[in-house]
């Protein structure tokens, strides 16, 4: 019973993952063709269609300033990819060469790191964004930036445990005892072994980092109105969710639609 309950868990896995694939690809191509191929200009206002419904000017429907919910949707799903995936990169790149770093060097430069990574895990990740966009509320480069510095500690600590372990096995220090340079061993020693961990760790980051900008704009604490924002979206729509039901709950379906492919694709991955 046992072995069947395993082949059919990873029998599972790659369908989850390629339901997450397919549904992650139509939401990019829906996020980066939509606001080329819709007519319609997410930031134009028509007062006298004012919540209309689903039709044949307004495909999903206009919001409370006749504006049109496919074109805002469209705007708002390419804007929360490309700055969480930006948010993710950064944060990933910083975290992995730090610790790499710590990992190869070891000593007092590990201890200083690693003490870094304490200090910031030990600070709310939402003070420190609060930090940041506080000198620019609203806007979006502030926005990641703030979130890559609370994110890049977990792709630090990942990299240093995963990496001081490679570099202990026999073939890795034998590498290095025959005279290959630092940056041989971690081209093809070291980083083809991270790359399946950086890339999980990045794809449930996306998904992360998705419903974050999400819940802070929802709260006014993120990107500002009139930005084509899901977690706006969802916030100015709230008040009306009793005349235009679907309307409303559209902006937190993507939301959710968005963080379930991120975790799907990301958590089907083999390890």
């Amino acid at each position: 019973m046992s072995g069947l309950a395993f082949g059919r868990r990873h029998a599972a896995l790659p369908r989850a993952r390629l339901a997450g694939a397919v549904l992650l690809l139509l939401l990019l191509g829906f996020g980066l063709l939509g606001p080329w191929l819709i007519e319609a200009d997410p930031a134009r206002q028509d007062l006298t269609a004012s919540l209309a419904p689903p039709g044949a000017r307004f495909l999903l429907g206009a919001d409370h300033l006749g504006r049109s919910m496919l074109a805002r949707l469209a705007h708002a799903v390419r804007l929360s990819f490309l700055l969480s995936g930006l948010t993710v990169a950064a944060a990933g790149l910083l975290g992995t060469v730090l610790g790499l770093l710590a990992a190869w060097e070891g000593g007092w430069l590990d201890r200083g790191l690693s003490l870094l990574a304490d200090t910031v895990l030990a600070l709310p990740g939402l003070l420190l964004v609060l930090l940041v966009i506080a000198f620019a509320p609203g806007q979006i480069l502030p926005l990641a930036c703030g979130i890559a510095l609370a994110l890049w500690v977990e792709f630090f600590r990942v990299t240093r445990a995963q990496a001081r372990s490679l570099l202990a096995r026999p073939h890795v220090e034998a590498a290095r005892l025959l005279g290959f340079g630092r940056a041989y061993i971690l081209r093809h020693l070291i980083l083809p072994e991270l790359a399946p961990i950086l890339l999980t760790l990045a794809g449930f980051g996306i998904g992360g980092v998705i419903l974050t900008i999400a819940t802070l704009s929802f709260i006014s604490i993120g990107l500002r109105p009139p930005t084509a924002e899901l977690g706006g979206m969802t916030s100015e729509m709230l008040p009306y969710l009793a005349e235009a039901p679907f309307q409303a709950l559209l902006p937190s379906l993507f939301v959710a639609l968005a963080v379930l492919a991120c975790h799907l694709l990301a958590g089907g991955r083999p390890r």
